[in-house]
């Protein structure tokens, strides 16, 4: 049996040398730890940022429990096996561990390799960039440790997200397992959401796998020093990401230009060609905000990763930043946690002793070489004008991009792992993106309060928000079913609260790889001309894109898609991206593009609002529509569909209606998609205002020119101008949106765009809130100002009704205002 010892924040059991604590964070968040032994473990968590605070809650005893208990959530611990039940206040059952206990720890030795950091060190190069490798000279015992399992038992009627991105593609995790390491083309983030109201985030850094399947409901880990996790509770998606941010740390908010257009490919190789791009997008008067330099802006033969650019290809790089920036464009710059060839940035690490095993990739767990990274990251690049960083391969030890046969999945786990525990501590081998992270933006935000931190990065962990980051989930090849996975894989790494996730639209390998590499399988090789050369110093001369009109239909599609992403990047090798390589004017690949990459623009006053939202509100720019409507069952299992922000139910189009591969036609495929409407809205199709009831299938509409969109009723949605880049056109009107039906409230945020201020109040909220009672949109006073603002504004108001849609137009300057959308006076 447990004793129960009642602290100021917690309440501690012990029974037979095991000890289980159970701590209010807060009201609705409780933190759990269980170990086997005397005492507990007090160190510095990776992930949580947060002390208990909570001190408001009671005990009472019931039959052979303890219940804690605070205005929002009971716990229940038995006495007897130790097993916990989380309740609501209401006592209706949220989660429940087994009976018998549901904690288990099983004791390990954990050691760790000594390396000779003069012995000579094995290197070279592959597709994904440098490697290197080390050979240990010693293997010693560093400490005593558990390898962990936690037991759950989820209820017949729950949906179940999040744990990462990952390439398979799992929607609602219900009946899966997964394997949660890092690499390539998988990114870890140790927490679950329930369409029941609560989350479960597991404070471990090691490997781990999760498991609802024949084998039963439960997480592993590799390695622990006792188990910590926390269960968050909150009722709903948006209370939950709340508390999740209250753990481990609020959200920044991307520059407003973050939002824009990101063109990208593998690789520009100078100046001259990155202006050109933008020239040649200004002429054409197609958006763009962000240029992005891949590996190799450093000098030729200098190595691998150094981080300044080479003088022959980039002879003025502030010359060259600036005529960028004249434009409206910015720079993002590829940089690398491994170096090789002895390069100077490299030298520099070694020589203080701040290289892992390899000698080669840097010890981002440590605060001094994270300090060293970031001033050679600022003294050859940031300094010069560079506005955001791409980190690349923050993995950094993956071990499987090889071979033409992909490995078993379990064979992929024990290969990855086994190489990232040859140089990392084994109950650390997940975490290295998070302290990389840290490092970029500890050191920018120190150099630099005015601009804002921008890292895009492949790895990611819980609470690597706090740093800036837009994770994209690797490289991946063109074909429908990709696309088609990473649909719900971006849904579920969000549903963690990690609120920014992108992708390579169109994929990174277009073609298939000439030596048969089981990776690099996309499905057009026509026009592709693979890989460039390492040394090449100009353009490659036949890079005018893929030619095959298969790929053509599935680019547009995929930028479609792209549009209603957190970050709207083209990237890939094998075949250019840019607009002009899918037809010209008049081509309906073409203008297709060109209308959503021009839609990305109008719609930035809603994505920036819903942005600043995350952290105000937890507001998602993606969500799984179960947890939009965890009521309706039917939405669990829907992988092909997802929010966008509050007011926007996206569904992609994900199989070809117009061309095979080779340019062969297709004849007789329906331009529909079908489209599941949940239970509990009515539906506004944003292209034709027709209304839906809910709680049906329907057949959408779907040619080229389309993606399926829906409005629930009972949303605002705030739209602008086309501008050719973000903050063009500041005193441009605005037009507000409101789909009727039902009550809506929706925060329009404005700020400078970049900068810190707005942390220090230097924004502007306005509330606008529609009564369906009373037919009235209520514009509330405008809360702060910041420097540039425009203190009046033309808003131009459409009423998406049953009878159809009615327009007004006023001048808003800062004062409460109601506007009826019936031709009535304004009040």
């Amino acid at each position: 049996m447990f004793n129960f010892v009642q602290h100021e924040t917690s309440g501690v059991f012990a029974a037979n040398g095991k000890r289980l604590k159970i701590t209010f964070m807060n009201s609705e968040t409780v933190r759990v730890s269980y170990i086997e032994a005397d005492a507990f473990v007090e160190g510095e968590s990776a992930i949580v940022t947060a002390p208990a605070s909570h001190s408001g809650f009671t005990v009472a005893e019931e039959n052979d429990s303890v219940v804690l208990s605070t205005s929002d959530l009971k716990v229940s611990v038995s006495k007897k096996s130790g097993a916990i039940g989380f309740m609501d206040a209401a006592g209706n059952v949220l989660q429940q561990e087994p009976a018998r206990g549901g904690k288990s720890l099983i004791k390990k030795d954990v050691f760790r390799n000594v390396y000779d950091h003069s012995a000579e060190v094995s290197t070279g190069q592959n597709i994904d960039g440098a490697r290197a490798e080390g050979e240990a000279v010693d293997r010693i015992f560093d400490r005593h440790a558990f390898e962990a399992k936690l037991e759950f038992t989820f209820a017949d009627d729950e949906a179940l997200f999040g744990l990462g991105s990952h390439e398979e593609g799992y929607g609602n995790l219900r009946g899966k397992s997964q394997q949660l390491y890092q690499q390539n083309m998988k990114m870890v983030v140790p927490c679950l959401v329930s369409s029941k109201g609560y989350g479960l985030m597991w404070d471990c850094s090691s490997t781990m796998v999760f498991h609802d399947d024949a084998y039963g409901s439960y997480w592993w880990a590799e390695c622990v020093d006792q188990i910590d996790y926390y269960f968050i509770g909150g009722g709903n998606a948006s209370a939950i990401a709340k508390n999740y941010y209250a753990l481990t740390g609020t959200p920044p908010l991307l520059p407003r230009w973050a939002f824009g257009y990101v063109q990208s490919k593998e690789r520009y190789v100078n100046a001259e060609e990155m202006l050109g791009i933008a020239r040649e997008y200004r002429r054409r008067n197609i958006p763009l905000d962000v240029l992005v330099l891949d590996w190799k802006s450093w000098p030729d033969g200098n190595g691998w990763g150094q981080k300044s650019f080479d003088p022959a290809r980039f002879p003025d790089p502030v010359k060259f930043i600036d005529e960028l920036h004249a434009m409206g464009v910015k720079l993002m710059v590829s940089i690398w946690p491994i170096m090789s060839g002895d390069c100077p940035n490299q030298i520099e690490l070694r020589e203080q002793g701040l290289m892992l095993g390899n000698q080669s990739t840097y010890n981002a767990f440590d605060s001094n070489a994270r300090k060293i990274y970031w001033n050679q990251a600022n003294e050859g690049l940031f300094s010069k004008g560079v506005d955001a960083w791409w980190c690349d391969c923050t993995e950094p030890f993956e071990a499987d991009w090889e071979g033409t046969v992909k490995p078993e999945p379990h064979l992929r786990l024990i290969k990855n792992t086994d190489q990232a525990k040859r140089y990392l501590d084994e109950g650390q081998t997940n975490a290295y993106s998070l302290f990389h992270s840290q490092g970029i933006y500890d050191g920018q935000r120190a150099a630099n309060d005015k601009k804002r931190v921008v890292n895009l990065t492949r790895s990611s962990y819980a609470g690597q928000h706090r740093y800036g980051t837009i994770s994209w989930n690797g490289d991946i090849c063109a074909t429908w079913e990709v696309l088609k996975r990473s649909i719900p894989e971006g849904v579920n790494f969000c549903a963690t609260g990690e609120p920014y996730w992108t992708l390579d639209i169109g994929a990174f390998f277009v073609g298939s790889d000439p030596e048969n590499r089981w990776f690099w399988k996309g499905d057009y090789d026509a026009g592709c001309r693979g890989l460039g050369p390492m040394e090449g110093t100009e353009p490659i001369a036949n890079d005018n894109g893929c030619t095959d009109l298969g790929y053509w239909e599935l680019y547009t599609r995929w930028l479609q898609y792209g549009c209603f992403l957190p970050m709207f990047r083209s990237h890939g090798t094998d075949a250019a991206r840019e607009i002009w390589r899918f037809g010209d004017e008049g081509n309906r690949f073409y203008d297709t593009i060109a209308k959503f990459i021009r839609l990305r623009y109008q719609m930035l006053p809603y994505i920036y609002s819903v942005a600043a939202g995350v952290a105000d509100a937890g507001l998602a720019l993606l969500r799984p529509v179960a947890l939009v409507y965890p009521t309706d069952s039917n939405t669990f299992d829907l992988t092909d569909q997802y929010f966008f922000g509050p007011g926007l139910m996206v569904c992609p189009v994900i199989q070809p209606m117009y061309y095979e591969q080779n340019s062969q036609p297709l004849e007789r495929v329906p331009e529909m998609r079908p489209v599941y409407l949940p239970q509990g809205s009515g539906w506004y199709d944003f292209w034709t205002g027709e209304i839906h009831e809910g709680g049906q299938h329907i057949e959408a509409a779907a040619p080229l020119e389309t993606i399926p969109l829906f409005v629930p009723a009972g949303t605002i949605l705030p739209m602008g101008p086309v501008e050719q880049y973000a903050g063009e056109l500041p005193e441009a009107p605005l037009k507000i949106h409101v789909y009727t039906g039902a009550d809506a409230s929706f925060v329009w945020y404005e700020d400078a765009g970049d900068t810190y201020a707005y942390e220090n109040g230097e924004c502007a909220r306005v509330t606008l809130k529609w009564n369906e009672a009373e037919q009235k949109l209520n514009i509330s006073d405008r809360e702060e100002s910041f420097e540039g603002m425009v203190s009046t504004r033309t808003l131009k108001v459409a009423f998406h009704t049953v009878e159809g849609l009615k327009e007004t137009e006023i001048e808003y300057s800062g004062k409460k205002y109601v506007v009826p959308p019936l031709g009535g006076s304004a009040e």
